[in-house]
């Protein structure tokens, strides 16, 4: 965090699970020092407020019991409030059974007039998701993982590309060998990428870029306006050379 806020950043984001662990049968969060873990929270927060920077941090929040906790974001503005939490909601089968408690709502949050959307992980699976959050206006995807594939990278390039937006992937440096925590332009070209070597990438999100300009200022919106229907639906035509479709 520190060396996030000498670099001029204005947001930081960590992979998931980062403070408390994934959970696995090593990792159990009924034996989890839940005091340490909130300990450690809130320093972080004290931090985001000492450098005024923004942070999304990858920890299980503890339920009452008997309930398992949520697999979580927390979103921690730059002047240490807690303003925001995404619970994962597409929780693998054995999270589900196991170890966490889904969670239900999108989290969608502004940052100096860029709109940041939430997810973790092997959502990555679900285009609904992601299309979700275009519909909500965010202008860039934080995206939290422990990955298991390398295949993981080509469908956040995608879900970048098809929703034209930024695309941030937080990974830890263990799995580097099968994906890098990466920063996604709007058009899916990847414009950071971390190594075996750089725990900190740096990436800026710019509108006015004119490599941008297609995915932003008409691919966009232009697709807004053909998954909405109207502009098809207007132009139907009564036509028997179009309703018979067992001719040439």
């Amino acid at each position: 965090m520190r060396r996030a806020g000498e670099a001029g950043a204005r947001l930081i984001q960590f992979p998931e699970g980062c403070l408390s662990g994934y959970a696995t049968d090593q990792v159990r969060h009924d034996r989890l020092d839940w005091a340490a873990v909130d300990e450690e929270h809130r320093q972080v927060a004290a931090l985001a407020a000492e450098l005024g920077l923004w942070v999304v941090l990858g920890s299980a929040h503890r339920l009452n019991a008997p309930h398992r906790p949520h697999n979580s974001l927390y979103v921690i503005a730059d002047d240490g409030k807690l303003v925001g939490r995404y619970d994962k909601r597409y929780c693998s089968n054995n999270e589900t059974l196991n170890y966490y408690t889904p969670g239900f709502e999108p989290t969608v949050f502004e940052v100096d007039g860029f709109t940041f959307g939430c997810a973790i992980c092997v959502e990555i699976n679900f285009p609904d998701l992601f299309a979700e959050y275009e519909r909500l206006g965010v202008d860039c995807l934080l995206l939290s993982a422990y990955p298991v594939d390398a295949i993981f990278e080509i469908k956040a390039r995608a879900h970048a590309a098809i929703n034209n937006y930024w695309l941030a992937m937080s990974t830890p440096m263990q799995t580097s060998h099968l994906l890098s925590s990466e920063l996604i332009g709007p058009e899916g070209t990847v414009l950071a990428r971390a190594d075996d070597q750089t725990e900190l990438i740096i990436g800026e999100l710019d509108r006015e870029a004119p490599e941008f300009d297609i995915a932003l200022n008409k691919a966009r919106p232009w697709r807004a306006i053909a998954r909405e229907g109207e502009i098809y639906r207007s132009r139907r035509v009564a036509d028997p050379r179009s309703t018979d479709r067992t001719s040439f």
